[in-house]
């Protein structure tokens, strides 16, 4: 899973990073308005924790020009204003959550996932897709109620594919979702290839129904 921090008080979101990385998400950082925004507009993420002040422009313009671009992020609003006016007009330009700071990190750990349920589960703790269940909650796989062996990176990738079933993934948007957008692609290909071979052959091995596809020269579909 991948997180976007925009957070300007360094102290802050080297904090609320640590501990994000700490709990194995892909984490990005923004500063400001223009990086925010650009790295928005160039790449998706499953959340965006976001704050209200920020030099060059304010979170609640970012709301506004994602709402424009129909461009959605999970988004958190972290800020110190408690206004019960910047809390409506941050929901109702696309916020899912508001979080006041000061704030304890397993609190905001518990509301990202709760996004993360909401949205791209559809509120479930498990998804089941033919005989595979996938229990994101715990960050575990079964086969017909056999687990599967897999690694960090290879539970992301199979949460990355099923979430997006049918849908094909380009390579760049599977390493920008599972390694961040420093990844270095041309230098990493075969060691990507291979960590898509190696969750293949747990999958076949296991007996899966699902089948993760080659699209010759662009990058995958997960099907059943």
């Amino acid at each position: 899973m991948k997180i976007l921090v925009i957070e300007d008080e360094y102290a802050l979101l080297k904090t609320v990073e640590d501990f994000l990385l700490m709990e194995k998400y892909v984490v990005e950082k923004a500063a400001d308005y223009y990086s925010a925004m650009k790295k928005i507009m160039i790449y998706d993420y499953d959340c965006i924790l976001l704050d209200i002040s920020l030099p060059g422009g304010s979170g609640l313009q970012i709301l506004r020009e994602m709402k424009k671009e129909n461009r959605t992020g999970n988004i958190i609003i972290i800020s110190a204003k408690d206004s019960l006016e910047d809390k409506v007009t941050g929901l109702d330009w696309g916020a899912d959550d508001y979080l006041t700071k000061p704030f304890h990190l397993p609190e905001l750990h518990a509301r990202i996932k709760a996004v993360l349920r909401r949205k791209q589960m559809d509120g479930k703790q498990i998804l089941q897709l033919g005989n595979l269940s996938v229990d994101f909650a715990q960050r575990q796989a079964f086969i017909e109620n056999n687990p599967l062996k897999l690694n960090r990176k290879e539970f992301d990738m199979l949460t990355f594919f099923i979430t997006n079933k049918n849908r094909l993934i380009t390579k760049d948007a599977l390493v920008e979702h599972v390694w961040g957008d420093n990844f270095d692609m041309a230098d990493n290909f075969d060691f990507v290839y291979s960590q898509v071979k190696n969750l293949r052959i747990k999958l076949h091995d296991g007996h899966s129904d699902i089948l993760i596809e080659n699209v010759y020269g662009i990058g995958y579909k997960l099907t059943e």
